[in-house]
This record gives structure tokens, sequence and C-alpha cells, in this order.
């Protein structure tokens, strides 16, 4: 499997005021929430290879 060529312009991610306080004012536990349900979704959609790196370094508590 080859590299693809990487866009050489930077990945830019923009929230508005309004964004950001809307996120502010959720409850932190509805805020862990959705953060464990994106790191399933990316654990469940990463390669094997990636996996055993996670895993390994999990295990060593670094």
């Amino acid at each position: 499997m080859k590299n693809k060529p990487r866009n050489k312009e930077p990945l830019l991610y923009h929230k508005t005021k309004e964004e950001i306080q809307s996120y502010m004012e959720k409850p932190v536990k509805e805020k862990f929430e959705w953060l464990e349900t994106q790191m399933e979704f990316f654990y469940k959609t990463m390669p094997p290879k990636a996996k055993r790196l996670r895993d390994s370094l999990k295990k060593e508590d670094l």
C-alpha cells in the first residue's frame, strides 16, 4: 500500500464563539460520554498494527 501524497495546506479547524460557548455550557459528563464514543469509534476503525501499538503502550501505562 503506497502512501498518498500529502496536501501541503494545513488542516484548519474553525469554531465560532457561539459554538465554543455552547460547548462550555454542556455538562462535563456529556463531554466525557462524547469523548468515549469517539475513542471507541477510532479504536474499532484503526488498523490492527495500530491497535497492537496502542494496546502495548496502554499496558506500559505511558
